[in-house]
């Protein structure tokens, strides 16, 4: 029996143009993730890697193709329909944690919440609920530069998660990190995509991490092509 598909994605190309000048950043991508699935995106920088989460994530618009996710072809969204979509169904977890300094972790959490309307006692709520589940209940009402830098990405976890997306797009989770931090980050993202029936695509020069995911992309001159995780260089 086939699995649900979270993702399906035809002939992406993207292209920028600057004057008369074109850059080709990749074109013709096609792959499919399943539900549950955590793939990990692994190639050179400037290989388009970031591009692609944006584009998933409908940050970004392709120059060609077609991005289907949930059911929804998300280049048929309006402006306004982009956004709702973004906070309903995607959660993102970026390089820098983009944590708000003037807020609390726990208020940095809820905030998606509250930009979609949920009251604000069942924002706070969730996002007590969300702050303990990445084992940060003590720091709650420590503000951003009051926490280290593991804790304030375990935060930005929690604040993509927190709205119960299906889809997680993280671009580079650990790459400010120690490798002692970055472990503990990768073992916490893998095990709330566990726990919470994610669908999770992760792009990552970690090539260990790599190997942990079910299957493993790589962008390379401007294609996509499947390996297997057990075919990485082990480091």
């Amino acid at each position: 029996m086939e699995r649900e598909e979270t993702l399906r994605v035809e002939r992406l190309k993207k292209v920028y143009r600057t004057g008369s000048a074109e850059l080709t950043v990749f074109e013709n991508l096609s792959f499919r993730v399943a539900k549950g699935e955590m793939v990990a995106i692994v190639g050179e920088s400037g290989s388009g890697k970031s591009t692609l989460l944006h584009i998933l994530g409908v940050l970004d618009t392709p120059s060609e193709g077609e991005v289907h996710c949930a059911a929804t072809r998300l280049g048929a969204l309006s402006d306004d329909a982009a956004a709702s979509f973004r906070n309903r169904e995607i959660g993102y977890v970026w390089q820098f944690h983009y944590l708000l300094p003037e807020f609390t972790a726990q208020e940095n959490v809820a905030m998606p919440l509250l930009l979609r309307g949920v009251p604000q006692d069942e924002a706070e709520r969730k996002a007590r609920t969300w702050v303990a589940e990445v084992g940060l209940e003590t720091r709650a009402e420590h503000r951003s530069g009051e926490l280290s830098g593991g804790e304030q990405q375990r935060i930005a976890v929690a604040r993509a998660l927190v709205t119960g997306p299906r889809l997680l797009l993280a671009d580079e989770p650990t790459g400010d990190l120690d490798g002692r931090t970055a472990e503990a980050v990768f073992e916490l993202i893998a095990r709330l995509h566990r726990d919470h029936g994610l669908t999770s695509l992760i792009a990552t020069h970690n090539l260990a991490f790599a190997r942990r995911c079910h299957r493993v992309l790589r962008l390379a001159q401007g294609r996509v092509e499947e390996i297997t995780p057990a075919s990485l260089p082990v480091a």
